[in-house]
């Protein structure tokens, strides 16, 4: 037998015993018992369902970051040469966005 048999025999018997007017008391621990284990069992089923999360094809975020320094201080002459602060700050914006999409890649 399962355990929420067990538990409904339990309820069961405890309701012969105590009587009717603590009835509902029985009923309403053994359904929040019952909401639980169904509960627990969606949520079991649901890890399984879950993708698991590929490996991360590379292992240093090092190279990225050298690279969008090394390319930064040319971007950031052209930008501030051609189109002043507001073209630096751009600039910056892109470079920061293109690390952030890196570092968050699946």
């Amino acid at each position: 037998m399962s355990e929420l048999q067990h538990e409904l025999e339990a309820t069961l018997a405890a309701r012969r015993e105590v009587g009717r007017e603590l009835e509902p008391q029985l009923v309403e621990q053994f359904v929040e018992r019952m909401e639980k284990e169904i509960d627990r069992r969606i949520d079991e089923r649901l890890a399984e369902r879950r993708p698991q999360r590929p490996p991360v094809p590379w292992g240093s975020p090092t190279p990225m970051v050298l690279g969008s320094l090394a390319l930064a201080i040319p971007l950031l002459a052209i930008a501030g040469e051609n189109a002043g602060s507001w073209g630096v700050l751009l600039v910056c914006l892109a470079i920061v966005l293109v690390n952030a999409m890196w570092a968050n890649r699946r």
